[in-house]
């Protein structure tokens, strides 16, 4: 192992190979592919684990594969399992085997995706990929875009788009942007990549559901125009990491034609909605929509790194990111064979979207409408559970595959209540029963559940709200 001499890369790979074969009959037992409920969902490393791996990270002698990998099982035995069906936290990344298979083939074949020429076959499935996804959330045929490694990037992508069409160069730092005060921390973030400062964001308070309100909108609107300021872009939510909430992105809409503006769409979470069977009409207004963040290894369950920037017109996306070097004068390509890396950040970018479409064939689209509507399902029998307990507070009803509650029993202050509910959280991952972390909601603190996983059955959740409700009884008295 470790030779770099012709003749012995041949055997090498033959001796990879073969032990590669051996160790992927092992995946189900290590790996977020085994989804045994009894498994731990959380496993801490203490510091003799942390001092032996850190042994592991100096390379030194040459290891065979077989050990190798022994050494990864160990080194990811202390992990959150994601995929683990009672992680109810965040909004999980539950990666089918299709999409974990689709992924590593990807990765065997190391394709360079950022130029048409480094592979004319995937860059055609991406383009016809991009153009199929984007006219399942009603865009024109003129749409386009990109795969891309997550939201945060898919946003900071769609909102460079945003501010290059809109504002001229001398209108800069007059530049105003809104969004809700339910809008994930990323989107500021890209901003001020993007050179704006903090006062020329505008927070919108959210109505009583956590929608943007829309006449606070339009009233920050009009006051800054009349202040000598330029409106040009206002971010909306389909699909609050919070809440689930989903902005009212038609009346959004017709605000940012009505003031010229651009409408970009959070819709890391949301957006796949528009695949389910039965809820897509739910995120009707994502065909407003002048762009669209949306993350694949969300609700599409793909592997981490798979997500997506559209836009309503892909001339916007060459018109900011188009530049090249004396170096690529060969690789020149048209509108029907871009060159990706004219459409983002990255010139050097792997082939995400691949294992996306290794899941739809493997799959197809209607197992994966079923998968959604599968979160829709148990988020809706964990609020009816809870219903039916004593001294439970639903704080925000199910939407899409997300509730909020509180246990707060009557007569007990609120700030008791809020210390409750994170020791409801802490015992419930110490005893395993699940990972739900808590949350604050109307500044109260809230424990929150996303129900994506299509591995969590509407009994586990009725299982769980049980345990849940005799953790909170038996804490409740000894506070």
């Amino acid at each position: 192992m470790g030779s770099y001499a012709p003749e012995d890369y041949t055997k090498t790979l033959e001796s990879i190979s073969a032990q590669v074969r051996d160790a992927i009959r092992q995946l189900p037992h290590f790996s977020d592919l085994n989804h045994d409920e009894t498994s731990p969902i959380f496993r801490p490393a203490g510091e003799e684990d942390l001092a032996r791996i850190r042994e592991l990270a100096v390379p030194t002698q040459t290891r065979t594969v077989e050990e190798v990998i022994g050494e990864m099982n160990d080194i990811y035995s202390f992990r959150t399992r994601v995929g683990h069906p009672r992680f109810l936290t965040a909004v999980p990344s539950v990666a089918t085997p299709a999409s974990w298979l689709g992924d590593a083939l990807t990765s065997a074949f190391n394709t360079f995706s950022g130029v048409w020429r480094g592979g004319p076959g995937i860059a055609t499935i991406e383009l016809e990929l991009i153009a199929w996804l984007a006219a399942q959330i009603g865009l024109p045929s003129s749409a386009g875009g990109l795969f891309v490694s997550g939201g945060s990037v898919a946003n900071l992508t769609a909102m460079t788009a945003a501010r290059d069409h809109i504002l001229k160069q001398d209108d800069r730092s007059k530049g105003i942007i809104y969004f809700s005060d339910q809008t994930h921390f990323c989107v500021p973030k890209a901003l001020r990549i993007l050179g704006f400062f903090e006062n020329q964001m505008r927070k919108i308070p959210s109505d009583k559901t956590f929608c943007m309100d829309v006449a606070k909108l339009e009233e920050a609107i009009i006051a800054d125009k009349n202040q000598g300021l330029v409106p040009f872009l206002i971010v909306a939510n389909c699909g609050t990491t919070n809440t689930g909430a989903i902005d009212h992105m038609d009346e959004i809409a017709d605000l940012a034609h009505e003031h010229n503006m651009w409408m970009h769409v959070d819709g890391a979470y949301g957006a796949s909605v528009a695949l389910s069977g039965q809820y897509r009409s739910l995120v009707a207004g994502l065909r407003r929509a002048d762009s669209v963040a949306w993350d694949a290894h969300k609700w599409l369950f793909q592997t981490f790194g798979c997500a997506i920037t559209l836009v309503r017109d892909r001339k916007h996306l060459a018109e900011s990111f188009t530049l090249s070097g004396d170096f690529l004068q060969d690789i020149a390509s048209g509108e029907d064979q871009p060159n990706l890396f004219n459409y983002g950040i990255e010139l050097t970018r792997p082939a995400r979207h691949m294992r996306l479409w290794f899941s739809l064939r493997v799959l197809g689209a209607d197992t994966i409408a079923q998968m959604i509507d599968h979160g829709f399902l148990v988020a809706a029998a964990a609020e009816a559970k809870l219903a039916i307990l004593q001294h439970w507070k639903i704080t925000s009803p199910a939407r899409l595959s997300t509730v909020t509650f509180r246990f707060c029993p009557e007569g007990m202050e609120e700030n008791a209540a809020d210390q409750l509910n994170g020791i409801i959280s802490t015992d419930a991952l110490q005893q395993n029963i699940a990972m739900i972390h808590t949350t604050q909601v109307n500044g109260r603190t809230s424990l929150r559940i996303c129900t994506i996983n299509p591995l969590t059955t509407v009994a586990c959740m009725e299982q769980i709200i049980e345990q849940l409700h005799a953790i909170a009884c038996k804490s409740a008295l000894e506070l």
